[in-house]
């Protein structure tokens, strides 16, 4: 087997320390090098891990011409940058979501990737779990016939993260739920759906707990001193080129009466349907006038997180189209920010694809 790809890891909080420990279970690659912008995280992980070199700065890191490949795992206000810079230094890219904070950084970060000739690909860890591999399978094997009408989101009841820090300013975020777990519904089910390209979009966004310091989560540290500005309830109808229809309701806090706080999507077909609920998964037809509902049982593998690492690993050996391109990003940003715009104008959004 050739050298492992030699990889370096912009961001040393929570999320990059899951890609650290991941990567550990990828025998095609090794992380190298570290970096954040509290740089004592840095050197603290690269002590856990047995990593070899900590560099002061990010673009010190991508100056590294040692490097194939980054992982960006940053605040959401660095993506684009990070991302254009790695790619012009002849990168490849594997970056964390939401792609960008708006489409135009987005769509400057496609424009990047088309012209460096290198891959990014975007870490939507659920269209590598157990469930979503088997759904897609499914779907893949004609169960369900031509999907026309798909129902997702994620209701959580009190979980606004990070109350005052980057999470809760739009400057620096992007948004609320909607940008922050909206985008994994989003992602997972348009993958299912086949990718149809976005027409228009009608939506509503609502903060009435974020302001009020009221609805706090346990992720990310609070800056009480810091302000909310984003959303936490976001509402939307998407219409898509093939005809099809998809809603999608998310929130951070809400008076939510539903048993499960879970992640959902309900995906319905000519053929049947399939519903996912957290790590349930479940088929449904019609046989002789009767409904006839089974069970989907996940397909067996590894972690998520793990077989999303290979196949970004292999796309960089290969030379593949990943499996979650930049385009995929890009469509997601679309859809977001047209939910944000149509929410300020009370307007529906259609999308030009020219």
């Amino acid at each position: 087997m050739s050298q492992p790809i030699r990889l370096g890891i912009i961001g040393a909080g929570a999320i990059g320390n899951v890609h650290l420990t991941t990567f550990a279970k990828v025998d095609t690659a090794d992380i190298v090098a570290v970096t954040d912008a509290y740089l004592p995280l840095a050197q603290q992980r690269a002590e856990e891990h047995g990593i070899s070199v900590v560099h002061d700065s990010p673009q010190a890191l991508l100056d590294d011409p040692t490097l194939d490949a980054v992982i960006i795992a940053v605040p959401n206000q660095f993506h684009a940058s990070l991302a254009i810079e790695a790619l012009k230094q002849g990168k490849h890219v594997l970056l964390e979501k939401p792609m960008a904070i708006d489409s135009a950084s987005a769509r400057a970060i496609v424009d990047a990737v088309e012209q460096s000739g290198k891959v990014l690909m975007m870490a939507h860890q659920m269209r590598w779990s157990g469930l979503g591999r088997a759904i897609k399978a499914r779907i893949d094997n004609g169960d369900l016939g031509s999907i026309y009408n798909v129902k997702t989101g994620w209701m959580r009841k009190k979980g606004i993260p990070g109350w005052g820090s980057w999470f809760t300013r739009s400057d620096q975020s992007g948004g609320g739920p909607l940008i922050d777990i909206g985008v994994h519904m989003l992602d997972l089910s348009l993958y299912l759906m086949g990718n149809p390209k976005p027409v228009s979009v009608y939506g509503s966004t609502y903060a009435e707990f974020g302001p009020k310091k009221e609805g706090i989560g346990s992720w990310g540290t609070p800056n009480w001193e810091g302000y909310y500005d984003v959303e936490d309830l976001a509402s939307a109808l998407i219409k898509l080129d093939n005809g099809a229809t998809l809603s999608l309701d998310v929130s951070w806090a809400a008076h939510s009466a539903a048993l499960s706080e879970d992640p959902f999507i309900h995906l319905m077909g000519t053929e049947g349907g399939v519903s996912l609920v957290g790590e349930a998964g479940s088929y449904v037809t019609h046989q002789d006038n009767e409904v006839v509902k089974t069970d989907i049982e996940p397909l067996d593998g590894e972690e998520d997180r793990v077989l999303l690492s290979k196949h970004f690993v292999e796309c960089v050996i290969e030379g593949k189209q990943p499996i979650a391109p930049a385009l995929s990003g890009y469509t997601n940003m679309r859809i977001l920010d047209a939910i944000y715009e149509s929410s300020r104008t009370g307007n529906e959004v259609k999308l030009n694809w020219d």
